[in-house]
């Protein structure tokens, strides 16, 4: 099948400076030479790679992330609402423990059903869908036909219902992803002596397998680095910990035979950016190291660069720019994360394990206002590279359709620019992972085996200058499809110069590559592009 044909036909749109690119160009004093053919296997990961998460506060109909454009209708400034001496403690007031309720809304349950929802997640599946967050923690699942009570019970925050865990099974069956998700770890599943029981995480895993679904993974609980954000109870540690996973995974092993048991799912550490407060951060050594000593099937962590203007209360260190959205040590920092977090692995794990990301996005607490531009593309496809790379086999984006920094607009459900991202790394990007050299400077270049073109390769070549040109060598022809938007800020994006957008009928564009022939290709300035080598005869893409 020729390139394309994988991703559909339209007629090439007159591309100027975005698609410069010719045999008789002369070749530029910064340009290298990539050989498709020659580019050796360095790893693979999952089908389902490129996944993400529905929060469990979706499901059931609970505060999340006020969006910025509610804070201040008048346009000033967004109030420094993480900061507020305001902030309540009552249970119930914000989700999570000592933050301002002011940075929440209240939002009824996502419409799962929603057919351009589901049309556009369809369209990045075979995937994973994570339904966790810090709701999962405290949630009450009504094990019953009957209406569910007003209030949740006892020891709970939030109420999970039949008809809504029926529909997150649904939605998984419909748009080919595979169900992960997390369990309940509040007062309200505890036993007199403190320690977790199974009672309520028994009952979702039978429901869901009597309605035909099936939970294919599991963490016990959302990011138990935070308890004191997470619902856990008053003093929660490492041997709190260790005594709940040494109850949890027998269970989990009986009641679920092949359900993979992920953990621990720790997020805060490693990173330049400090996204939770010191003394409120349980960490992931002491976690790994606690008597008796949890293993899990797969490893995980969270990785968030920074936290939102939101909880700009964290401190200044923890915050982010539009400036830098494009900058070396913006795109860098999950190497630190993930070095922090693949180092406690490599201590107190065995190595062979799979490593997933199970949340990540431009940062925490919402997502800037940028995670909803094309300037936050840049991050999200450079991450995808540079992770694989590393050997990281599934990475969670953080949301599917919440807040700024989901795909999918919260009240449209309208693509946003990650999501025609999201879709070229579908379509385009297979499971071997390639070595295409080191990146430089305002050249991040990955690669991987085509999907569905034995011996065919995709090359990512991000620009992530501003103001400079980059260019490489190609010694074969290739289709092109370079990402651009008129300025990085702007929330709609170009494919080889056409603005993308779906049909009247929520229909997906139609993609097409711009043929290139062999010789010197140029990337404008912010731009990104892939490069789709059919006929690379590269032997490590003709066994899958």
């Amino acid at each position: 099948m020729k390139p394309r044909s994988i991703v559909g036909c339209l007629i090439a749109a007159t591309l100027g400076g975005i698609i410069a690119s010719s045999a008789s160009t002369p070749l530029t004093a910064s340009a290298i030479t990539v050989s498709p053919a020659k580019l050796p296997r360095i790893a693979t990961v999952d089908e389902r790679y490129q996944s993400y998460n529905v929060e469990m506060a979706e499901i059931i109909g609970a505060k999340f992330w006020k969006p910025y454009d509610m804070y201040d209708k008048q346009g000033k400034a967004v109030p420094d609402v993480g900061a507020s001496p305001a902030a309540s403690k009552t249970e119930g007031a914000a989700p999570q423990a000592g933050q301002n309720p002011a940075m929440f809304e209240e939002r009824p349950p996502i419409d799962l059903t929603n057919p351009r929802l589901r049309k556009l997640a369809s369209a990045l599946g075979p995937a994973y869908v994570r339904v966790s967050g810090s709701w999962a923690n405290s949630v009450f699942f009504h094990d019953s036909d009957t209406p569910a009570p007003q209030a949740a019970p006892e020891g709970f925050r939030g109420v999970l219902t039949r008809p809504q865990w029926k529909g997150v099974i649904d939605f998984a069956h419909a748009v080919n992803a595979a169900l992960v998700t997390s369990f309940a770890i509040s007062a309200g599943v505890r036993n007199a002596s403190g320690v977790w029981t199974p009672d309520q995480a028994r009952r979702i895993l039978s429901y869901t397998s009597s309605v035909g679904g099936n939970i294919v993974a599991a963490e016990m609980f959302n990011e138990p680095s935070i308890p004191v954000f997470g619902g856990a109870p008053a003093g929660y540690d490492a041997e709190s910990y260790a005594h709940d996973f040494a109850v949890f995974k027998p269970f989990a092993k009986a009641a679920a035979p092949d359900m993979l048991i992920v953990g621990p799912g720790s997020v805060g550490e490693g990173g330049t950016a400090p996204v939770v407060p010191g003394d409120m951060l349980l960490k992931t050594e002491d976690i790994l190291s606690a008597t008796p000593q949890p293993v899990f099937d797969v490893y995980s962590y969270h990785s968030y660069a920074a936290a939102s203007q939101r909880c700009v209360s964290l401190g200044a260190l923890s915050q982010t720019t539009a400036a830098a959205a494009m900058s070396e040590q913006w795109l860098a920092r999950p190497d630190a994360i993930y070095s922090f977090y693949i180092g406690l692995r490599n201590r107190f794990e065995p190595t062979s394990k799979g490593v997933w990301v199970t949340e990540t996005a431009d940062s925490a607490c919402g997502g800037n206002p940028w995670a909803a531009t094309f300037l936050d593309s840049f991050r999200y496809l450079d991450r995808l590279g540079r992770l694989a790379k590393k050997g990281v086999t599934v990475s969670f984006h953080n949301t599917l359709a919440s807040s700024e920094y989901g795909l999918l607009d919260q009240k449209t459900f309208a693509p946003r620019p990650n999501y025609w991202a999201a879709l070229l790394w579908h379509r385009l990007m297979g499971s071997t992972v390639l070595d295409a050299g080191a990146s430089q400077p305002g050249l991040h270049l990955y690669a991987h085996c085509m999907r569905d073109r034995p011996g065919g390769v995709t090359l990512l070549a991000i620009n992530n200058s501003r103001t400079q040109q980059e260019s490489l060598q190609l010694p074969v022809a290739a289709e092109r499809y370079t990402l651009a938007a008129r300025t990085p800020e702007d929330s709609r994006v170009q494919v080889n110069g056409r603005e993308l957008a779906l049909t009247a009928d929520d229909a997906l564009p139609l993609l097409q590559g711009a043929h290139v022939v062999a010789g010197q290709v140029t990337f404008a300035p912010a731009s990104i592009t892939f490069l789709a080598v059919a006929d690379a005869g590269n032997a490590s893409c003709l066994r899958h």
